[in-house]
């Protein structure tokens, strides 16, 4: 090596860093992560592994899908409507990719495309409908790892038919068709 090279460092040593000194890499990996982890444990339908990518209290934004307002659910809310509605149909594929993640310190967000199919083989007319899409994750830092704290997702398009939802939720038994959100409201 020449006289003036430059001295040779570890990759650890020349990535930037956030505030604390934690490498930006390494969070924006582990933020990946957890954001694709909701997604494959969701279409596995490995509700306790679902529930460990939430933070205790999750602000939730269905509403570009499902009209009315965003919700302020504890986490096991979510897991319990997701297993609700998702448990009646036949599969789920959730794809979520171009992740674009922005740390700032103990927070992040993070946003994904997202194509999201539902499979219910049914009497009634197509067996899939399909949903395109981007999520916003809002992230935080816990002791645990990051967590979704937040998740809006906003739709671009949709095809097949929506109906298969309704029907997934309708072949449900009864006492798991009467579940309802936490939300401090009636």
């Amino acid at each position: 090596m020449p006289d003036d090279a430059p001295p040779e460092t570890a990759p650890h040593e020349t990535a930037p860093h956030d505030n604390d000194g934690t490498p930006v890499l390494h969070d924006r990996a582990a933020i990946v992560e957890t954001c694709t982890r909701s997604a494959w444990s969701t279409d596995r339908r490995d509700w306790s592994a679902f529930r460990e990518v939430f933070a205790d209290e999750v602000d939730l934004d269905y509403t570009s899908l499902n009209g009315g307002e965003p919700l302020h659910l504890p986490r096991q809310s979510i897991v319990d409507g997701w297993r609700t509605v998702l448990s009646g149909l036949d599969a789920t594929q959730h794809l979520v990719g171009n992740h674009l993640v922005t740390v700032d310190g103990d927070t992040a967000e993070c946003t994904a495309s997202v194509l999201a199919t539902h499979i219910l083989a049914n009497d009634g007319g197509e067996p899939i409908w399909t949903v395109g899409g981007h999520y916003r994750y809002r992230l935080a830092r816990t002791h645990e790892g990051w967590r979704i704290s937040g998740l809006r997702l906003t739709v671009d398009w949709t095809s097949g038919n929506r109906d298969i939802m309704l029907l997934a939720v309708q072949n449900q038994p009864e006492h798991v068709r009467e579940w309802k959100h936490e939300n401090g409201r009636a």
